[in-house]
């Protein structure tokens, strides 16, 4: 059981870091910290518009709000650790700390793969089905779609945290990786965990399906459509919708395949760092970017806030009494 583990596990893990020796951390430091600083602000500008600006109160942006809200606290969960680390003596992580990040990262790593088929089926009823957009994209349907991403997620975390740290780790504490996933803390643990890692593989892998599904069928229905459209300025406004789409699943998928559907004798500690910190560091940052720089409705609520804070600036500094 859990409490078992817990009592049996009570030691700290040391994580070894992203470069286990590294000859310059303060450049690893100023590279992750400056791409953590640009995915904050950029998730956090956006939730902020999106909440702010009227034009933007649609089921496409509270959806994509959310995923803001799922992509800051995800990479807030592992990078200001591996940020500490890279200048700390010892780079312990608790045992309860251990499994907290473990629960957290599959949490919100499953919420968002039912939020990006989500977010597909959304913009398949918007292109195919657009007169009745309002009524199967209502608001209470929005707001379950998100609810269902969360306790999706939520499932997974549940059904693999208590799992993973219930086994003995009796030999080495040192985890090498940035943070603690998953197979990279099974191989410190003492007895047989392939069973485990194959079942665990399994529900992954049964995991992707679903949203994958949704996404390819949903994808497939907006090309067919969008070929068939008459006007070349509706075909274009689509294409732009769905392209970025398309951009933000392929880089979130494609490195999620890598972790949990190859078979182990391609993965190497290196590799499985390198594609962990894709996708827990640069798909944060890449998301916000990726969605409101291709996106009109986002640049134009941008420079309406930043016009409205300028002239207020500009009143405060007009209403300031003058000495003569």
């Amino acid at each position: 059981s859990l409490m078992e583990g817990l009592t049996f596990n009570s030691t700290d893990f040391i994580l070894l870091g992203l470069i286990t020796h590294p000859t310059f951390p303060g450049l690893i430091f100023a590279v992750v910290f400056s791409i953590f600083l640009v995915a904050v602000t950029a998730n956090v500008v956006m939730i902020l518009l999106i909440h702010t600006d009227s034009r933007l109160h649609t089921p496409m942006y509270f959806l994509l709000s959310q995923l803001s809200i799922m992509d800051t606290v995800y990479i807030c969960i592992t990078v200001p650790k591996m940020l500490q680390d890279l200048f700390s003596k010892e780079k312990t992580i608790s045992f309860l700390g251990c499994a907290v990040q473990i629960f957290l990262y599959l949490t919100l790593i499953g919420g968002e793969f039912f939020l990006l088929g989500l977010m597909a089926y959304d913009r398949y009823v918007a292109v195919c089905s657009p007169l009745r957009y309002p009524l199967l994209m209502n608001r209470r349907i929005c707001l379950l779609m998100v609810v269902g991403s969360w306790i999706g997620g939520s499932l997974d975390g549940f059904m693999l945290t208590p799992f993973t740290m219930s086994f003995p780790y009796c030999g080495s504490r040192k985890i090498n990786h940035f943070f603690c996933e998953i197979p990279a803390v099974l191989k410190l643990s003492c007895v047989d965990t392939s069973l485990y890692e194959t079942l665990m593989y399994a529900c992954c892998v049964l995991m992707l399906l679903i949203p994958i599904s949704v996404i390819s069928v949903s994808y497939t229905r907006i090309l067919l459509t969008v070929h068939q459209m008459n006007s070349a300025e509706g075909r274009r406004k689509a294409f732009a919708t769905c392209s970025s789409h398309i951009m933000v699943v392929i880089i979130f998928y494609g490195a999620a395949f890598y972790t949990n559907v190859l078979p182990h004798s391609y993965h190497t500690p290196e590799k499985d760092k390198i594609v962990s910190a894709f996708y827990t560091i640069l798909t944060p940052m890449l998301n916000p970017l990726i969605y409101s720089l291709r996106n009109k409705d986002v640049t134009t609520a941008l420079r309406r806030l930043m016009g409205r804070y300028a002239s207020s600036q500009k009143i405060r500094v007009e209403d300031v009494p003058r000495k003569y």
